[in-house]
């Protein structure tokens, strides 16, 4: 019998994750962490694109305004521009490296809405493959991923400057 190990992920699955001693929004904070850990794979004029700690699959990244706002209305013009074309950017990047069957592209606005970080907007593109959900996730509360955080963001910054 082969073991999946992910431990990284038992405090979020469990919801035992220690306290966050820097309680300033992660969507704010993550655009002047250190390259060495930094989770942002490129970074615009208005807004960024970041891989979520906690994927669902492997690629899952997320688009952000630099700006701490919490809803569609209140960007501005050329931030909503580059939020839509990095969203558009992330998709061909996705396409690209990870050859997807599909994507779930979404923005969860609220807590009735799903959002986790309801106060900073933020786009999420999710590669999916068909037959990508097994009981893992349904009975072990456990994603299964092929790729550990720096392998991916090590994929997706080598792609973006070369995607159209």
């Amino acid at each position: 019998m082969d073991h999946l190990w992910a431990p990284w992920r038992g405090a979020y699955v469990t919801g035992t994750l220690p306290p966050d001693p820097d309680s300033t929004c992660v969507f704010c904070r993550a655009p002047g962490e250190s390259p060495d850990t930094s989770l942002v794979v490129h970074r615009g004029t208005h807004s960024y694109v970041i891989l979520n700690r906690y994927p669902y699959n492997a690629g899952h990244v997320m688009v952000a305004p630099y700006r701490h706002i919490p809803s569609l209305g209140d960007l501005s013009p050329d931030e909503l521009r580059e939020v839509a074309e990095l969203t558009q950017r992330g998709e061909a990047v996705l396409t690209a490296v990870y050859r997807p069957h599909g994507l779930n592209v979404g923005i969860n606005l609220g807590l009735s809405a799903g959002a986790g970080l309801r106060d900073h907007l933020h786009v999420h593109l999710v590669p999916r493959w068909n037959g990508d959900t097994n009981f893992m996730s349904v009975l072990g509360e456990t994603r299964v991923l092929p790729e550990d955080l720096p392998t991916t963001g090590a994929r997706l910054r080598a792609a973006w400057p070369s995607t159209p």
